[in-house]
């Protein structure tokens, strides 16, 4: 279970490979994001099917949460949708902003919530306050790394944090990154 959900957060990291490749073609990486979505969408349908493609059915295997075994792992087709329509909706800074939250504040809250998280309040879903906060710390500093600004960085780490403690469940790969460019924008339009 740890080798497998540590996999699955290492392939989920690297999503924050997104606004470099967008910087240098942003029409390129959109485009290599669908393809990749559309890959892993047969890929998966066929593994659904019966049928197992080579590497990428081993490595399914691998990161399957208990909760995927028999049906279709729909979180990397959520992952690529959360990336493209980012870096399509928003500025670049901005994108490369949510986009990190995504990569880096989503598996930190994932990672730290599953192997380290005691507190489980009824109102946080099965999610652990201890995740949540590591969500919203990791969130925080990726903005701040890129805008120098902590009060920008506390609404976008707040937007990340209200995403993560929804019951979402994989769709908070498209929603997590929409909701804290909005959140990033909302604010820089009210400090106009």
């Amino acid at each position: 279970m740890i080798k497998g959900e540590l996999l699955r957060k290492a392939i989920h990291i690297l999503i924050a490979l997104v606004p470099f490749l967008a910087s240098c073609d942003l029409s390129g990486t959109a485009l290599l994001l669908m393809a990749g979505i559309l890959f892993y969408t047969c890929a998966e349908s066929m593994r659904f099917l019966g049928f197992f493609p080579p590497v990428i059915s081993s490595i399914t295997a691998i990161v399957l949460r208990r909760r995927e075994q028999g049906r279709f792992a729909l979180a990397p087709v959520t992952l690529g949708i959360g990336a493209f329509l980012t870096i399509i909706l928003f500025p670049p800074q901005i994108a490369a902003a949510c986009v990190y939250i995504l990569a880096f504040g989503d598996s930190a809250g994932t990672i730290i919530g599953k192997f380290i998280g005691r507190f489980r309040p009824a109102f946080l879903a099965g999610k652990s306050i201890e995740g949540s906060i590591a969500c919203l710390l990791v969130s925080f500093t990726a903005v701040y790394i890129i805008f120098n600004d902590w009060k920008v960085s506390l609404a976008a780490g707040f937007a990340a944090l209200i995403t993560d403690i929804l019951p979402l469940g994989d769709f908070d790969n498209i929603v997590m990154p929409l909701f804290s460019g909005l959140s990033i924008s909302l604010f820089f339009i009210l400090q106009a």
